[in-house]
């Protein structure tokens, strides 16, 4: 059964892929990416004040390293970012070689190791990997992967999770909760079947998966089991990912896209692309911080 919560909009400007939501705990921000567009949203919930920042590229993951600086997933390698100016740096290229791929879902493993997702920019099959960047290195996780999502992690950094969304399979895959790295091979850990797909994901506090189900309009809630525990509605049917915000991290902010809806479509969907906020009487968990080395 679908619940509905009470949902507001966070932010009106339709996001052509809005993707790679986080939240900064210590600032009382939300960041959010639209990918398609190459801009990096900035939300100050308080305020409901929004900052809209040009890239000049694709990207699609955010890291916070410390108070002054953040960790870019670009199309084409890592960025260090100053939030102050919005100066970009590069720190690493990623496949900077391959005009035909670009970056996807991410996530900051406990440890400070960060996981990337690539795809082809046409979603072509196997174009796509999911990479660690851990200290100062990146190394490939997994090869041949099409489209890379719902990459997050259990509360004891000991479980991660991540789907090939063309394959509507939820893997589980025990790491090192020291390093955020494989200590042993993916499981299938359930099945999508039904309306939409698996896109991205998040973990609560207790250890639950939420994930965004792109075409389906909700967000399901897992359990680590992989046994479904909720749907939570969301007034876009394209919702592509979850973050926890707010003081307490009961709230949930969800990304949405208008990518690939032709006029009639947005027309029936008039909210795709909005950024939302769900009372989800969550339990959250703060991010942790990207380490460079």
């Amino acid at each position: 059964m679908m619940e509905e919560v009470p949902t507001s909009v966070l932010s009106s400007e339709p996001c052509h892929l809005g993707e790679g939501p986080t939240y900064d705990v210590t600032t009382d921000t939300a960041w959010w990416f639209d990918i398609r567009e190459g801009k990096l949203f900035e939300a100050h919930l308080r305020s409901r004040g929004i900052r809209v920042h040009a890239l000049g590229r694709m990207a699609s993951g955010l890291g916070r390293i410390d108070a002054e600086r953040q960790l870019i997933v670009a199309e084409d390698g890592l960025y260090v970012r100053t939030v102050a100016d919005g100066a970009m740096t590069l720190l690493c290229p990623l496949e900077a070689d391959n005009p035909a791929t670009r970056s996807n879902d991410a996530r900051v493993h406990q440890s400070g190791t960060f996981w990337i997702g690539t795809m082809g920019r046409k979603a072509e099959l196997g174009a796509g990997a999911i990479y660690a960047f851990h200290r100062g290195k990146i190394s490939m996780l997994y090869p041949r992967i099409s489209i890379p999502n719902s990459i997050c992690f259990s509360p004891d950094g000991a479980t991660g999770y991540f789907t090939d969304t063309a394959r509507a399979v939820l893997y589980s895959v025990p790491l090192n909760p020291a390093t955020g790295l494989p200590r042993g091979e993916p499981e299938v850990l359930l099945r999508h079947t039904g309306v939409g797909g698996l896109d991205g994901s998040v973990c609560d506090a207790d250890g639950r998966i939420w994930n965004a189900c792109w075409g389906a309009g909700r967000v399901d809630v897992y359990s680590p089991q992989g046994v479904r525990l909720r749907s939570l509605r969301v007034p876009a049917r394209q919702s592509s990912c979850p973050a926890f915000v707010g003081p307490d991290l009961s709230r949930l902010l969800v990304t949405s896209a208008w990518q690939d809806m032709d006029q009639a479509a947005r027309a029936a969907d008039p909210q795709a692309g909005c950024t939302f906020l769900l009372e989800a009487s969550a339990r959250g968990r703060a991010e942790p911080d990207v380490m460079l080395a």
